[in-house]
């Protein structure tokens, strides 16, 4: 008897409930502008990346992952905003993978998920770059706070901590599809 892994009880768990719970529209509203105001903090810290977007000012870029949306507008100071309900988009980027397990799988790796892109080649182009050149710098925030000791630190274990996670992922998930685990695997099961 063949046995199932507790991953595809998880991810067939993770479907229904995705398919079934809606959430109210103002939990949307205001997750989408605590997304905003995360990008655009990310987004200061690095001015090549506001100048790039200066130049698609007014231009909205919509976002699809099944049922959740999010259309992002390029404000004048090179930052994001949510667009205005109704807003044409310039450009629209679907997250192909549904399954959000491997979604998961996909962002611990440091891939990019696989895209399904229409519209407008220079604004996808700058977002493209603005993805693979800027990158949030969580121990510079931290040592705002806390000081730079405990913040390099705090930022070594969470390093330590996310590639424990991704070894154990992909040990598990490779178990999951069949794939012979590697020696490394073994030892940690």
């Amino acid at each position: 008897m063949a046995t199932q892994s507790p991953f595809s009880f998880l991810n067939g768990l993770v479907e229904r409930a995705v398919q079934v719970v809606q959430p109210p529209s103002w939990l949307v509203h205001e997750t989408q502008q605590r997304v905003v105001l995360f990008l655009n903090h990310v987004l200061m810290q690095e001015r090549e990346a506001m100048e790039r977007l200066v130049r698609q000012k007014g231009r909205v870029a919509r976002v699809q992952w099944r049922n959740f949306n999010m259309a992002l507008v390029v404000t004048p100071a090179g930052l994001l905003n949510v667009a205005a309900e109704g807003a044409q988009p310039d450009l629209q980027l679907e997250i192909m993978d549904s399954n959000p397990l491997a979604l998961a799988q996909v962002a611990l790796r440091g891939d990019k998920p696989s895209l399904r892109i229409e519209g407008d080649v220079q604004l996808a182009a700058d977002i493209n770059w603005l993805v693979d050149n800027v990158q949030w710098d969580v121990e510079e925030d931290m040592a705002r706070i806390m000081g730079d000791v405990p913040a390099h630190t705090l930022a070594n274990l969470g390093r330590t901590v996310a590639s424990a996670v991704r070894q154990f992922v992909d040990g598990r998930m490779a178990s999951a599809d069949g794939k012979p685990a590697s020696d490394a695997d073994r030892l940690q099961q």
